[in-house]
């Protein structure tokens, strides 16, 4: 099924469409070297393949799960060969391209600067973080894109119509079937076309015709798995989509992003981690209970386990979503962190010093040191707790949502009492 011409080939308009770049330098002639970046079945190597055949160029496919330098080394040989006897360019197609550590990706560098192959690289994974600088630089990135609905509906009635292994005159498949594997298929081409071959595989001919039902296709699938890497882009990219929902305030799309992920096969126990960290992050101090719901929440999961705990996560995901607002905390702990960074081993003020022995006391270690609760409303005005040298610098700013805006009028007050004590000392 693999397509032989530009029009037979299925999806990624946004880069083949009429009058697009990657178009109009295969319908040229003038290919560059590329990689095509996207989840598994959307086409890569189809791809490849077709512009070697529209070019008239050779094709020759490592994988970088199997090959090392020695194999890189003896296909451009290869390709070197054909440049110089034949005048023939060659498409050197790297299969899972971010397999190959530093040195190996370097291997093909002198390569493609002196021509000898158009190098086309095929990877699932981010090339921002697991390509070379060098080798990016070489080569433009085209993004492909999960197959939409209509374009696996087409290459469904394709296959059914032009595969000569699908052929049987007595077979027939309703539309619900068709949309049942479609939804199964989750953007994969060739997800979709295995289910396929297996489901007509397995039907039974009765009364001299043989009927693919949804009933068969639900028995191909099985437990059918969402698209979901773990530890790959598609991972990192729904864990921000939940985390991004709950700090927008946005509890359908929180909780979509959430089940989206328990789909796919996410561990519970890691997005119970995310919630707590993002509790604190986002929601912080104006409603500390948004915390407690999350520790709750991963406690009952590890009690009750999946799928039952996993009810306690959608309640902690739909609270902090509605909850307010405040990365008050966040900003003042990352900020507080910086200074230190800046300002180094500051010392600690005599007063407050630890003076537990009597050469301590000696030299005045916790000498003039106002005992808080001893003071009126507990709160020593005018005590000074911070480095001398900081005396005053503030980092945290609660904001005026939620608890922290009593927190913030609470601090204020206590400003207040701090100022009019300075100004005692001075009168």
């Amino acid at each position: 099924m693999r397509p032989k011409t530009l029009s037979s080939y299925i999806g990624q308009a946004h880069i083949l469409g009429p009058e697009r770049p990657l178009t109009r330098a295969i319908e040229s002639g003038h290919i560059h070297s590329m990689i095509l970046w996207g989840p598994p079945g959307v086409g890569k190597t189809s791809l490849a393949k077709l512009i070697a055949n529209h070019c008239s160029a050779d094709f020759v496919e490592i994988s970088a799960v199997l090959a090392g330098v020695k194999d890189i080394r003896a296909a451009v040989e290869k390709a070197r060969m054909q440049r110089i006897q034949y005048q023939r360019s060659t498409i050197l197609f790297v299969d899972e391209v971010h397999r190959f550590n530093k040195s190996q990706q370097d291997a093909f560098l002198p390569h493609i600067e002196n021509g000898d192959v158009i190098f086309v690289g095929a990877t699932t994974e981010n090339p921002s973080f697991e390509l070379n600088a060098a080798l990016l630089s070489r080569a433009r990135v085209y993004v492909l894109k999960p197959i939409d609905h209509d374009d696996l509906r087409t290459l469904v009635n394709n296959a059914l119509s032009d595969d000569p292994l699908l052929q049987d005159e007595n077979l027939s498949v309703d539309n619900e079937s068709i949309e049942l594997l479609i939804r199964a298929g989750d953007g994969d081409a060739r997800r979709v076309l295995n289910l396929l071959e297996v489901a007509i595989d397995i039907c039974t001919e009765e009364a001299g015709s043989k009927t693919l039902t949804p009933q068969i296709i639900e028995e191909v699938m099985g437990h059918s798995l969402r698209r979901f890497d773990k530890g790959g882009e598609q991972f990192y990219d729904q864990i921000s989509a939940m985390h991004k929902s709950i700090r927008g305030s946005d509890p359908d799309a929180a909780l979509y992003w959430m089940c989206r992920m328990l789909d796919g096969g996410c561990d519970s126990l890691y997005l119970a981690r995310r919630l707590v960290r993002t509790a604190s992050e986002d929601i912080g101090n104006a409603d500390p209970r948004g915390v407690n719901l999350a520790l709750d929440a991963w406690m009952i999961l590890e009690r009750l386990g999946s799928p039952e705990g996993e009810l306690a996560l959608a309640q902690a995901v739909v609270y902090l979503a509605s909850a307010p607002k405040s990365n008050a905390v966040y900003k003042a702990y990352n900020e507080t962190r910086s200074l230190i960074q800046k300002t180094g081993n500051l010392e600690v003020p005599n007063h407050i010093r630890n003076a537990p022995t009597a050469l301590m006391k000696e030299l005045d270690y916790g000498k003039g040191y106002r005992y808080a609760h001893d003071e009126p409303n507990a709160f020593a005005a005018g005590e000074v707790y911070m480095p001398e040298a900081l005396n005053g610098h503030r980092t945290y700013f609660p904001v005026e949502r939620g608890l922290e805006k009593k927190i913030s009028e609470k601090l204020e007050h206590l400003r207040q009492l701090n100022d009019k004590s300075q100004d005692k000392r001075y009168e």
